[in-house]
């Protein structure tokens, strides 16, 4: 017979304690610019949850904060490693794959891109770096991007709010 409520709500493991300030769904908007397009701006979903196994899982979406039109999404997971370290694997459905490695720093988290991978048929990104930090219940977040082999630029940057208090 199995423990359906272990199952349901399983225990953080314990090398996740440091990430666990990142655990809840969080909601707010967003704003991007690149360098040729006119800045937009965006609503955006974040869940981090866990399964009680070493490492966190990641799920985001956005959509057009003027029409709702779906925008970008991405899923992966947060694996912490030995002492301060995290690593974190990404994937897009535009084509993109991205393995970071960076630190754990109180509540925030310094990440580079090790490896941006692409389809034949995706855009070319060649590097990215995400800085993600949270104070009370606010998460927020910068991406840089360099695309074609051209310097890391600001991207990406937002402010979400804690939609529930279940982070643990």
């Amino acid at each position: 017979m199995r423990d359906t409520a272990a199952m349901e709500n399983p225990t953080l493991h314990p090398d996740c304690a440091a990430l666990a300030f990142l655990l809840g769904r969080w909601e707010g908007t967003g704003r991007g610019l690149w360098i040729a397009d006119t800045p937009f701006r965006y609503r955006e979903e974040v869940v981090i949850d866990h399964a009680g196994k070493p490492f966190l899982r990641y799920a985001q979406r956005t959509w057009a904060e003027d029409d709702g039109r779906p925008m970008h999404s991405e899923v992966g997971y947060l694996r912490p490693v030995a002492g301060s370290r995290v690593e974190l694997l990404l994937v897009q459905p535009t084509g993109v794959a991205e393995i970071h490695e960076g630190r754990i720093e109180g509540r925030a988290l310094e990440l580079e891109a090790v490896l941006v991978g692409v389809t034949p048929t995706a855009k070319r990104v060649t590097d990215v770096n995400r800085h993600i930090w949270v104070e009370d219940d606010v998460l927020n977040y910068r991406l840089l991007l360099g695309m074609n082999g051209e310097p890391l630029t600001g991207h990406l940057a937002g402010t979400l709010r804690r939609a529930d208090l279940a982070a643990g």
